[in-house]
């Protein structure tokens, strides 16, 4: 398993502050603090991390907005939101027909609001390329309305998720450049710091062009199976490479897990006790303790 390149990037002081249509988030004290969550290789637990992570910070009266960047939309299926509901979404906001208000839907767990990806984000991409500050498009949509004013300041939240589609295309660039920092799930399989190295290049050249705050958040591991003596391996490679940006709570196999989005649910209310939802309980609590230390 080859290591990583050796220009990866550790943890740097916080983002830039950022205001705008989302106010102020009193976690942080300068604005919600925006990641992304990304990964260039599917099935790694992606979207599952992005679901149940914003579901748990929402559950210690964290204020949160989940943006579903996806075009399979299946952050938008996890919270139930069904494709008839879907309007109003992540495609327009990019597109500026409608400011970042107007896009987002109500997931009916407190504090947790959805910008629900829809139909049309499949040819966003082709659409974009020829489109001014085609990589900042998100960026733009979350600090200010399309007539370029600020934001109302009575919609705060503490922290904006941006689920990832599979892919480092442009979709992924946007997100990368909006953000303050990037979540990593990573599979506990034999290939995962393989795949991972070219997130990490696509990081470093987003530094170097677009946003120069941009760190990682951390690194999670996920679909860790005790049984199988390859997901001990792959944890400890992870953690030899990466040191202290390996977060501590590791995301087991659980088939509650697994079963939760068929039920339109985030698995911490389709099944509190399981061990999934006590391992994205314990990973919130990383994440917020993390930003305080930032913000401090």
């Amino acid at each position: 398993m080859s290591p990583p390149p050796a220009d990866t990037p550790t943890r740097g002081r916080a983002g830039a502050p950022r205001t705008g249509p989302m106010g102020i988030g009193p976690t942080t004290g300068t604005g919600p603090r925006i990641i992304a969550i990304a990964n260039q290789k599917g099935g790694v637990g992606k979207t599952t991390t992005a679901i149940n992570l914003a579901t748990a910070l929402a559950a210690t009266q964290t204020r949160v907005l989940v943006i579903d960047l996806d075009p399979q939309g299946n952050a938008s299926t996890g919270f139930g939101i069904a494709r008839g509901n879907r309007g109003r979404d992540s495609y327009q906001l990019l597109s500026g027909t409608l400011p970042l208000s107007e896009t987002q839907v109500d997931t009916g767990i407190p504090g947790l609001t959805l910008v629900p990806s829809g139909m049309d984000l499949a040819g966003a991409e082709l659409e974009l390329v020829d489109i001014d500050r085609r990589e900042h498009r998100l960026a733009d949509a979350l600090t200010r309305t399309p007539a370029g004013r600020p934001g109302p300041s009575d919609a705060a939240v503490d922290y904006i998720l941006i689920d990832c589609p599979p892919a480092l295309g442009l979709l992924t660039l946007n997100a990368l450049v909006a953000a303050h920092a990037v979540l990593i799930p990573l599979q506990c399989e034999f290939f995962a710091l393989e795949g991972i190295s070219h997130l990490m290049t696509t990081v470093e050249r987003v530094r170097a062009r677009f946003n120069p705050a941009l760190e990682i958040q951390g690194i999670v591991l996920t679909m860790f199976d005790r049984r199988n003596n390859l997901s001990d391996l792959v944890a400890e490679d992870v953690r030899t490479y990466f040191g202290d940006k390996v977060y501590e709570t590791v995301i087991p196999r659980n088939v509650r897990v697994s079963e939760a989005p068929s039920h339109g649910k985030p698995v911490l209310l389709y099944d509190l006790a399981c061990a999934g939802s006590r391992a994205y309980v314990k990973l919130a609590g990383e994440v917020i303790r993390q930003t305080r230390t930032l913000a401090a």
